[in-house]
């Protein structure tokens, strides 16, 4: 048994990374393990938990194991989870209970909690304690453990907890089984060391540590010959990329190199404004397969709650960058996090807030109420302000969320843009996908255009998304 410790999950060293590419392995005697059986995974959080669960599926599948169509009558239900707001926390929580009564039912279910809960001190006391149900909580650190983890359960029929609190290594064979023919994820760097005072990321993530240029070049171009259409270059701070490495390689020349492979589409999230370099954007600029998207978050319009957040950052410097890119990138969408509610913010800090949304008018804002995170700076500080108060504020921003949305759409009335066609709508009798500025919309086609990059021309807007038809020359 390991547990997570969140003394040591805060240690910063200047040890070298490993860079392993043989780490991974299953034994032959348990490579059929799997067979006749099902799996199901539920993914909680944010595209690095989403690609996390796809690695996942990976190990599953080499071990024999099929996926299944419902977790409820699946052999495994594996559990990805998100740490860092309480609602992803209660999510969890709720489904625990669900499946305690499918393990009433079905005594060879086995229950696996992975993810950023899992690297939480708290949550796996919780679990050990309380949850004898959970067969295994395993780590963000030792995913490529699971098919030996998994095997000591079989054999043992007891909870099995192995958490490493480190601060990492790069695992470069890990094995992968995508959502999407047409779309993929690659990890470029793993874990943060920015420490903002409000989140739970670098203790559960590990410190910075960026894979190797040629290694996720190599990736790209694999996917490519793949037929996949677009990469969306992942890490917890992308444009520090590098900066571990000790060389003189950045995020501007990661994004050149992966643009020179040919791919069609290149995006990357998520971006820091404190590392966000002059020479990024020139590169963006530059290169057409680079998309004119740029998710920015701001966190808050006040320079008195970024410096409580310890984000490293005035206004001024983020409406420059802010103002640069609009400059220098034709046709850029900019998107956006906000917290609302941190610790004590006062009237005057929200408005701010609203001031600066009003003057920069983005895309699209992710809105959230901040939510204290057990072992945090922040989580530390006394709260005055009420629940009730909170909401009212999240209200009011929403209200100016949605008209700038629907306004940033407005724009596209009538315009013919390129749309890779992702797959079926919810809409009867039409197909879906996004823009090249990550608008969605829904156009009137069959699925034969599914995977393709097609002009549509916008028939209507709406707030969150757009209509459209193929545009035939």
């Amino acid at each position: 048994m390991n547990f997570p410790d969140l003394k040591e999950a805060r240690k910063r060293t200047s040890n070298k990374v490993n860079i392993l590419y043989d780490r991974y392995n299953i034994p032959e005697r348990i490579m059929n393990i799997g067979y006749g059986k099902s799996y199901s995974i539920l993914t909680y959080g944010c595209q690095m938990n989403v690609h996390d669960s796809e690695n996942i599926s990976g190990i599953m599948e080499e071990l024999g194991y099929s996926r299944g169509e419902n977790y409820e009558t699946s052999d495994i239900i594996i559990l990805n989870t998100c740490a860092i707001r309480e609602n992803a926390h209660n999510k969890v929580i709720g489904i625990l209970g669900r499946i305690k009564h499918l393990k009433e039912k079905n005594k060879q279910l086995i229950t696996i909690l992975c993810g950023c809960m899992a690297q939480e001190e708290t949550i796996v006391n919780l679990i050990y304690k309380k949850y004898p149900w959970i067969d295994v909580v395993i780590g963000t650190h030792n995913i490529y453990e699971l098919p030996l983890v998994l095997e000591k359960v079989i054999r043992d029929k007891k909870q099995e907890i192995s958490v490493y609190s480190a601060e990492g290594d790069v695992i470069e064979n890990l094995p992968v089984k995508r959502d999407s023919k047409y779309k993929a994820w690659v990890n470029i760097q793993y874990g943060c060391d920015k420490f903002c005072s409000y989140c739970i990321v670098p203790y559960t993530r590990g410190k910075q540590r960026s894979r190797l240029p040629k290694d996720i070049i190599k990736e790209v171009e694999v996917l490519k010959n793949d037929g996949y259409k677009e990469v969306t270059l992942l890490g917890q701070n992308v444009t520090a990329y590098g900066k571990d490495l000790n060389s003189n390689y950045t995020m501007a020349n990661l994004l050149e190199d992966v643009s020179k492979t040919g791919i069609e589409r290149i995006r990357f999230v998520t971006s820091h404004p404190w590392d966000f370099s002059d020479d990024m954007i020139e590169i963006i600029a530059k290169y057409d397969n680079i998309m004119p998207y740029i998710h920015l978050p701001i966190q808050s319009g006040s320079d008195n709650i970024l410096k409580k957040m310890n984000r490293r950052y005035t206004i001024d410097e983020y409406k420059s960058l802010f103002y640069k890119l609009k400059k220098k990138i034709p046709g850029v969408s900019i998107t956006t996090d906000i917290i609302v509610g941190f610790p004590n913010e006062t009237a005057d800090d929200f408005k701010k807030t609203l001031e600066i949304y009003n003057e920069l008018k983005y895309d699209l804002a992710y809105t959230f109420i901040y939510s204290p995170r057990n072992g945090t700076p922040a989580a530390l500080i006394k709260d005055e302000i009420s629940l009730e108060e909170k909401e009212a504020r999240l209200h009011t921003l929403n209200q100016i969320v949605n008209r700038y949305a629907r306004e940033a759409n407005q724009k596209y009335l009538y315009k013919t843009v390129p749309v890779l066609i992702e797959g079926p709508s919810e809409k009867n009798n039409k197909v879906m996908g996004y823009t090249d500025t990550m608008k969605l919309v829904n156009v009137e086609a069959d699925l034969s255009y599914v995977g393709k990059i097609v002009p549509v021309l916008i028939t209507e807007v709406k707030t969150w998304s757009m209509e459209g038809v193929i545009k035939v020359d």
